[in-house]
């Protein structure tokens, strides 16, 4: 079950979700946080859904369905994240795999200092793998109290680990390196580190392809630590067959084992 946001251009959001756990082998189940208006190259505005909504939306399902995994990107309002996390804390069993949704490629606000608040206060508490980037993990952990405080990514996942996130994997995407190195915590330090060729280009909706497609593994029943490897290899392989439609982003591309088995049959 993924709670996010749409995006019409279908690159973010709930729509990669959609396309990830389907491209994986899940049936995904949807809960809508907020609509928004965007594209290929960034935000431009953001209608959240009323938080009554968004819990009946989860709890019809829920009803209905049996879930194994939830998976939480963009959600809307501090109202929401109080719903969705009274929702979750009725499944304690299921694992959920939290990206932080902060702010759009471009740099679009996405979350104010209230409602990282409550993502912090309320969901990293019942978190099972939490997926920040770089940036992403400094502004979660940073401690306001503590004056020029600069914390190292390593600080960062303690922190957060400290907060209640059982696991925390922080990627590489914007760090100023040769290679994308991703880093899985635990409250013991390192769980693993794995390091991928740093792809050309700028892509949107790279964060909800890998957070899904960990959630989907979860569903099937994959160790964390295979879980995240295969969610990366996966995320990997949608980056370097991305394609750009518009004048933004490039795209990935969540079938891209579809193309390839298509040229492979041509070439019989």
């Amino acid at each position: 079950m993924s709670f996010a946001a749409s995006d019409p251009s279908c690159g973010a959001g709930i729509q990669a979700d959609i396309m990830t756990l389907s491209s994986m082998g899940c049936h995904p189940l949807t809960v809508l946080t907020a609509i928004t208006v965007q594209d290929s190259a960034g935000v431009e505005g953001i209608l959240s859904i009323d938080a009554d909504w968004v819990s009946d939306q989860a709890r019809a399902l829920l009803e209905d369905m049996p879930v194994s995994a939830f998976k939480l990107g963009l959600l809307g309002s501090v109202e929401a994240i109080a719903a969705i996390a009274e929702i979750v804390s009725d499944y304690p069993d299921i694992p959920l795999v939290m990206d932080p949704v902060l702010a759009s490629g471009r740099g679009d606000e996405l979350a104010d200092e209230e409602m990282i608040a409550a993502i912090f206060e309320l969901l990293l508490p019942q978190t099972m793998v939490l997926t920040p980037n770089s940036m992403e993990a400094r502004r979660l952990a940073e401690d306001s109290s503590i004056e020029g405080d600069d914390p190292d990514l390593a600080e960062c996942a303690r922190r957060l680990v400290a907060a209640g996130a059982r696991y925390v994997l922080i990627t590489g995407t914007h760090e100023n390196t040769a290679k994308v190195t991703n880093t899985l915590y635990d409250a013991s330090g390192v769980v693993r580190s794995d390091t991928w060729e740093r792809l050309p280009g700028s892509y949107h909706g790279s964060g909800c392809t890998l957070a899904s497609a960990i959630a989907a593994n979860l569903a099937a029943g994959l160790e964390m630590s295979e879980a995240v490897r295969d969610a990366q290899e996966y995320t990997w392989q949608t980056l370097s067959n991305g394609f750009r439609p518009g004048m933004g982003q490039y795209i990935p591309d969540r079938f891209f084992w579809a193309r390839q088995a298509d040229l492979s049959e041509e070439g019989d």
